[in-house]
């Protein structure tokens, strides 16, 4: 089982002081990765239903500092030397697939191949609208430009025909991730989400989920790898738990596992540069230590 921190880069994580230390501790404690999440923009008073919180609302509402994902993981890549770095998720339908292809390996090539990239297709019908993206067609959008940017990163020259989405020919984007390729994670809490996992996904995010939910959609994950002739085994699922994994935490991870989980996210451990170092040790000794213990 892996372990990461999950909203990493948001509200008192935009400082760079805060940022580093946190993300050092984190490191030093033995968690495998960092997830940070993006809005390019959060329109005020807006209406669509955020469907990670029971309100509605995003935590933090539109106050909240939310900085760039890819920039705050290339300043604190600078800073540490192990952890993952991973977009937990990056909403691309509202990027340019080549642009952020040349971003996320240039990241991956200057951090030692340390990108995880989570990608999904997003929520805020607001925020597409403020950037002139259709909403609806985000879903296709996604699919496409996943297959743009696997085509940059691998191929030489790269020729992509996605109709109504990208057409590139014999397109070459340097530098290359060091492996060749970035693992793509897809987010998302929903069948659909499941299912592009199950076609395209290096692995799997679910947003939320009690364990029956996960049960299913990672079922529906698998079943999908399968009738498109992938092996369902190497869609890694992560999964997201409260800060401290309950009253009994090996039990949860353990039933996490029999799930199929691979990588447990909890939230930030600590909220100040000060604290970090001690509290990131606490949850070590909680959870870290006495899991690895058991083989």
């Amino acid at each position: 089982m892996h372990f990461g921190i999950v909203f990493a880069n948001a509200g008192p994580f935009a400082d760079p002081v805060t940022g580093v230390a946190c993300a050092r501790a984190a490191e030093a404690a033995g968690f495998e990765s960092l997830w940070t999440v993006e809005h390019v923009l959060v329109p005020a008073g807006y209406e669509s239903e955020y469907p990670y919180d029971k309100s509605g609302k995003m935590p933090g509402g539109e106050s909240s500092d939310i900085p760039d994902p890819l920039i705050w993981l290339a300043y604190v890549a600078a800073a540490t030397e192990r952890i993952k770095l991973g977009t937990g998720i990056l909403i691309l339908p509202q990027r340019n697939p080549a642009v952020t292809a040349k971003e996320v390996a240039t990241l991956d090539k200057l951090s030692g191949g340390r990108v995880l990239l989570g990608v999904g297709a997003g929520w805020l019908r607001e925020e597409f609208d403020a950037l002139d993206v259709p909403f609806e067609d985000r879903g296709r959008r996604l699919d496409a430009y996943i297959r743009a940017m696997r085509a940059l990163w691998e191929q030489d020259e790269a020729t992509v025909d996605e109709p109504g989405f990208v057409h590139l020919e014999r397109a070459v984007s340097l530098p290359k991730p060091p492996s060749g390729r970035v693992p793509v994670h897809i987010g998302g809490h929903s069948e659909a989400a499941a299912r592009r996992a199950g076609r395209l996904g290096d692995g799997f995010f679910p947003g939320k989920g009690d364990h029956d939910r996960l049960r299913d959609l990672i079922a529906i994950a698998r079943r999908t790898a399968d009738e498109n002739g992938r092996d369902p085994d190497a869609v890694e699922v992560t999964a997201g738990a409260g800060p401290g994994l309950g009253d009994d935490p090996m039990g949860e991870l353990e039933r996490l596992r029999d799930l199929g989980v691979s990588r447990v996210v909890v939230p930030p451990q600590a909220f100040d540069a000060a604290s970090a170092p001690a509290a990131y040790e606490a949850f070590a000794d909680r959870v870290l230590r006495p899991w690895a213990d058991r083989g």
